[in-house]
């Protein structure tokens, strides 16, 4: 019996490489995958995200009034979620805009007590001047009854940004999606929590 030619290992680093080129039919005609381009940021993006800073800032100016105006218990837990929670959505919104190059409101919402504040600088549901005028100057059981009266407004105006974002086309960005999508989510489940509260307040009020 004759033994196998010896084939020189050169060969057979070739006939590897060819065979492995080659492949399968299928694998030769292949498509390779689209890369997906994920959605730019619109101008709708940038103008919710800084508006949403201002709405926020203004929550957490008068959420932060309840330990000193006589908030019941009630509402000062209430109140101290909404200042952490949206603290923290204005550092996120901040932080968006920054990347990509955005100017970022500032948060002091004092300026917005100042009288004659131009109504057309406020965001949707945003408290006039007149009102948080009111609000300061309440205390005890009329400070509650006015705040949940005045942050359902105040969170209805932020469904309302979020559904004008949509409207425009805007939102399709991952970030933006998020946020929008959590400040509904949120906004509404407070909404139904303060109407609650609000109810049982007045009914107080009605009993007494």
């Amino acid at each position: 019996m004759k033994p196998f030619p010896k084939v020189p290992a050169g060969a057979l680093l070739v006939v590897a490489v060819a065979a492995c080129a080659t492949g399968t039919p299928a694998a030769r005609n292949a498509t390779p995958a689209p890369v997906r381009t994920p959605p730019r940021a619109t101008a709708a993006d940038v103008h919710f995200m800084s508006g949403m800073i201002r709405h926020h800032a203004q929550a957490v100016l008068i959420a932060g009034w309840a330990p000193t105006h006589g908030a019941s218990a009630s509402l000062r837990a209430l109140c101290e979620r909404i200042v952490v929670g949206q603290r923290d959505e204005i550092a996120l919104a901040s932080r968006w805009l920054r990347a990509r190059n955005e100017a970022v409101p500032e948060t002091d919402a004092s300026h917005d007590m100042m009288p004659g504040m131009d109504h057309a600088m406020l965001m949707p549901g945003m408290l006039t001047a007149e009102q948080l005028g009111q609000l300061d100057r309440a205390r005890d059981g009329e400070f509650d009854r006015l705040f949940l009266t005045f942050m359902i407004q105040h969170h209805q105006g932020a469904i309302t940004m979020v559904n004008e974002l949509f409207s425009q086309g805007g939102g399709e960005e991952e970030v933006s999606y998020r946020f929008a999508s959590d400040v509904f989510a949120d906004q509404t489940t407070e909404i139904d929590r303060m109407q609650k509260m609000l109810a049982v307040l007045l009914f107080q009020g009605r009993s007494q």
